[in-house]
């Protein structure tokens, strides 16, 4: 793996950080039981603060996401059909703005690709993020009949053997299995936000061949965008092929429990610190993307195509959420940094509450401010 420099930056922040997390002197198994304390300190937050609403987010009206594994079988089929329904929508995206375009899956896909320099490495991260997973899960709902809420996949249950958990074990219960084995696989050598990253290649590389997503029931049409030679022009062009994925223990390990500890604990009230953290190299929202890899997966203009984004980031989700409940009065009020990656992608304003973020065709423009809470302004849910 080799990395441009403003990657050896954050990757020289994280592992400063982490080579400090030894002072716990925690094993996975004790690390695992404080983020469970964490998550009922969150918890018993979000009930405290609705119980006596009379309006807005009510005990009534607040939905729960669960763990993907949690689910029973029948709920997690209801979910990948529900998916499979948004791929088999006519898009709403024009053809002057996404050629490639589909199927409404699509258009969520396109506009990440679209907003990418602005929502990563930089102040956009989590509240962009935050409205653009309530967007799909709305739609899944409302335009799929779908009556559950987004999953989330709690990465620390299965990192060390993620290709066996229940998120990737190919069964028709989980998001598909991993691509199938390439045994003379190339690196990917992609280039995004200033940085050159050249990733090996792991445990697939091919086809998803399992699951509900397997080859031949579902097609990414849009991206790769920074993928070095074979990227498909800016990524909103016509490039159909099957799911891909390359399912690594190596980035795996960067999302294990001492990491979700440290996380969630070594910044205290400085919320770009937790931003930073969470966005390095080897922080925990790079490692669950890189976990599975493959294509679109491996681009972080398109790796929505894969229906496993929208688990992974409603784990990112989870955890600003659990992390701001541990200081709420502080935490559900901060912004901080730029509208673009480092701020230099291009030199963009400091983000501020009325800052506000682009959905395209999805949605309104919304305001920073209100994403800040999961039981105000738009938002009414909570992880359990």
């Amino acid at each position: 793996m080799k990395l441009g420099s403003l990657f050896s930056y954050l990757l020289y922040t994280v592992a400063a950080i982490v080579e400090a997390a030894p002072q716990y002197n925690s094993t996975e198994a004790a690390a695992s039981k404080q983020i469970t304390k964490w998550q009922k300190q969150y918890n018993g937050y979000i009930d405290g603060t609705i119980k006596d609403r009379k309006q807005g987010c009510t005990k009534d009206k607040i939905i729960y996401r669960q763990e993907w594994g949690s689910l029973s079988h029948r709920q997690r089929i209801e979910y990948t059909d529900a998916v499979q329904c948004l791929a088999k929508k006519l898009p709403i995206s024009s053809k002057s703005d996404v050629p490639g375009a589909r199927n409404h899956y699509d258009d969520f896909v396109a506009q990440h690709i679209k907003v990418a320099p602005h929502v990563h490495f930089g102040g956009l991260f989590y509240p962009f993020h935050r409205y653009y997973v309530h967007l799909y899960e709305t739609t899944l709902r409302e335009e799929c009949g779908y009556r559950g809420t987004q999953p989330y996949w709690d990465w620390t249950l299965d990192w060390q053997d993620p290709a066996h958990g229940t998120v990737f074990d190919g069964s028709p219960t989980s998001i598909g299995g991993n691509g199938e084995y390439l045994p003379n696989n190339s690196p990917t050598n992609l280039t995004a936000f200033g940085i050159n990253l050249i990733l090996d290649p792991a445990t697939g590389g091919g086809c998803v061949k399992q699951g509900p997503f397997r080859e031949g029931t579902f097609t990414v049409n849009l991206g790769p965008a920074t993928f070095n030679p074979n990227k498909h022009g800016n990524g909103l062009g016509y490039n159909p092929r099957c799911l891909k994925r390359d399912i690594s223990t190596i980035w795996a390990a960067n999302t294990r429990p001492t990491y979700v500890q440290y996380m969630l604990s070594v910044c205290g009230d400085d919320f770009e610190c937790f931003g930073t953290v969470t966005e390095a190299l080897n922080g925990t929202h790079t490692g669950g993307h890189y976990t599975w890899g493959g294509d679109p997966g491996f681009d972080p203009y398109s790796a929505a195509g894969d229906p496993v984004f929208w688990l992974h980031h409603a784990q990112v989700d989870r955890l600003w959420a659990i992390w701001q409940a541990l200081n709420p009065n502080v935490r559900t009020k901060q912004v901080y940094g730029t509208e673009t990656a480092f701020n230099t992608v291009p030199p963009s304003p400091n983000v501020t509450l009325d800052t506000e973020m682009d959905y395209g065709i999805l949605a309104p423009k919304q305001k920073v401010g209100d994403m800040l809470s999961s039981i105000d302004g738009p938002f009414c849910y909570v992880y359990i």
